[in-house]
């Protein structure tokens, strides 16, 4: 039996056993017995932790171990919780791999621009002086980069793009399957640009010159391609670059290309029936409805039934019309057209009282202010004008109200897909699969990377900024999950995993529908996006509010107060999530 004063040290054996390996944790003391040297087993230490019996092994050599508060001295502290989140998510998601395959400065540069858009949008200035207030720049390996750095890195990225599009495609399109594509415009601050122009205002800005940019998608809404054009493009005449560039860039020859009613009509449908095997999915237009409803083509009498039907017309050969309707946008469109009006007949009576008292004289004058009344509501078309010179009468319309209102909340789509190919219900279903592209904008310019305003004044800079927002969509899903679920583990505020005062979490909310986590390519069938329509029909809703309530209403979305909530914590002192801390012995 081993004395007390005798030393003693551990031993550690594996033996496995039935594909398992099992490891026993054994106290010995050594001695020498008639020149032999033997061992003596003192305890068992294989019921402790592996780290408690580290913890003996290293005191028994005579290690000294003591508190790290007590050798080490704090020097500095830097936000790493958030930036630890995105840089995993754009990790699963071989962010870097998908840039360029080999590393290099200018591949980490864009890495780091990403990650800094995510986290909080500055310009390029900005963000080489507040990424070191984070360990992003140190986790990145550009802890000298420069604004110029940046500059030169988006010009990479630029050369780089066509090779980055077609390993995103091999990823995530193959034969016969659906690509989504819509287009859209933000507004620009400069005029020296060529690209920005006057043209459809999207953002209320007006005045504002803008840049179109169109985005190619999968079925989920998964960002693969992105075209920059002038701010007076039409989007019906960007198509068929976008076939072309499926066809002879990506190597796919036979898709599904989707797009709402004022992109593909029957220009584009022509030209793409030249190619061969293109099909595609849209809708028809207001006065193509109508015209099949003169025809009797289109009986309203069938919607008792059910809310969707097939149909065909001599004038749509070859082509399947699958008509719609949607009762609760049909309400909705009642309510605001009504509230327009009565707005519209407020401000005509208000002109009329102008009239009369002589405040307004002359057809030029009186026009002037009928036409500003007119344009802010924008439903003069239902309403009959009488201007003369000392006077002013106006008549609604009921008749047009009425032919308008029997197609309040009815769309029909149509496809040159055969019913082999899918289903009446699957056509609905890829229809309104647009938007998710419609929520992909929305990220990009709202919620989550606010490109808007465009600083930049180089043609190719303004190209290469939207395919680097692009690229950030696939990692804002990721990283948005992984914040939120490092905070649910964090606990409630107070307990010992709870976030430190003014922390915030790195992002607001769950993960948008349409941009999951997209590692790689997965076959699924068309999916029913939420009951929303879309977006295509904001415009009549402000309109609406803004007669309803007499003033410019805004809509704040619910990201948008969290984010404005954070940095209001982030200036009573607080900062993102988990610290990484410095220490100087």
């Amino acid at each position: 039996m081993a004395s007390r004063n005798q030393r003693v040290h551990v031993v550690t054996t594996s033996r496995c056993y039935k594909g398992r390996t099992y490891h026993t944790h054994l106290l010995r003391h050594s001695y020498r017995e008639n020149g032999q040297v033997k061992n003596e087993t003192v305890g068992n230490l294989s019921h402790l932790p592996e780290p408690v019996v580290e913890l003996i092994r290293k005191a028994l050599r005579g290690e000294i171990l003591a508190p790290v508060t007590s050798v080490f001295e704090v020097a500095s502290s830097s936000p790493h919780g958030h930036v630890q989140a995105v840089l995993s998510a754009m990790r699963r998601l071989g962010f870097s791999a998908l840039l360029a395959s080999r590393p290099c400065r200018e591949r980490d540069l864009v890495v780091a621009m990403v990650a800094a858009r995510i986290l909080e949008p500055y310009s390029k200035l900005a963000t080489t002086r507040s990424w070191h207030a984070t360990t992003l720049a140190e986790e990145c390996g550009v802890r000298e980069a420069r604004e110029d750095d940046l500059y030169a890195a988006m010009d990479w990225l630029l050369e780089r793009q066509s090779r980055i599009e077609r390993k995103l495609a091999a990823r995530h399109l193959d034969e016969q399957s659906l690509a989504l594509y819509d287009l859209t415009s933000s507004y620009f601050e400069g005029v020296t640009c060529p690209l920005a122009k006057f043209g459809h205002n999207r953002d209320g800005k007006e005045g504002k010159l803008q840049v179109n940019y169109g985005l190619l998608t999968d079925s989920r809404g998964c960002p693969i391609s992105v075209s920059v054009y002038p701010g007076n493009t039409g989007d019906a005449t960007t198509v068929l670059a976008q076939v072309h560039k499926v066809r002879d860039e990506f190597g796919i020859h036979s898709v599904v290309l989707v797009g709402d009613r004022g992109m593909i009509f029957q220009k584009q449908i022509d030209q793409i029936r030249q190619l061969g095997d293109i099909d595609w999915i849209t809708a028809l237009k207001t006065g193509e409805i109508r015209k099949l409803l003169e025809k009797e083509s289109l009986q309203m009498g069938l919607f008792d039934e059910r809310n969707l039907f097939e149909l065909t017309d001599p004038a749509f050969p070859g082509e399947r019309l699958v008509a719609c309707r949607n009762p609760l946008l049909a309400e909705r469109r009642a309510h605001a057209r009504q509230s327009l009006i009565e707005a519209t007949i407020r401000e005509f009576e208000k002109v009329q009282r102008m009239v009369a008292r002589g405040k307004l004289k002359g057809t030029d004058e009186i026009g002037l202010r009928v036409g500003q009344v007119a344009n802010k509501y924008r439903v003069a078309k239902h309403f009959e004008l009488e201007i003369s010179e000392g006077s002013f009468a106006f008549r609604l319309l009921s008749e047009k109200v009425a032919a308008e209102a029997a197609l309040d909340g009815i769309y029909v789509i149509r496809t040159s897909l055969g019913p082999e190919r899918l289903g009446t219900d699957d056509i609905v279903r890829s229809y309104k699969l647009l938007s998710n592209v419609e929520r992909a904008f929305r990220s990009i310019k709202t919620v989550d990377l606010k490109v808007r305003p465009i600083f930049h004044h180089l043609e190719a800079r303004v190209r290469a900024y939207f395919p680097l927002h692009a690229g950030l969509l696939r990692a804002v899903a990721y990283a948005r999950s992984l914040a939120r679920v490092a905070l649910q583990r964090r606990g409630p505020t107070g307990s010992p995993h709870s976030r430190s005062r003014g922390a915030r979490p790195a992002f607001a909310s769950g993960p948008p529908q349409g941009l999951d986590a997209y590692p790689r390519r997965r076959h699924r069938g068309p999916q029913l996006p939420d009951s929303s329509e879309g977006t295509q029909h904001h415009r009549e809703e402000r309109l609406q509010a803004q007669a309803v309530a007499g003033r410019r209403a805004y809509v704040h979305d619910g990201h948008d107060r969290q984010r404005q909530a954070a940095k209001g914590s982030r200036s009573a002192g607080g900062h993102h999530g988990v610290d990484r801390t410095t220490h100087s012995l």
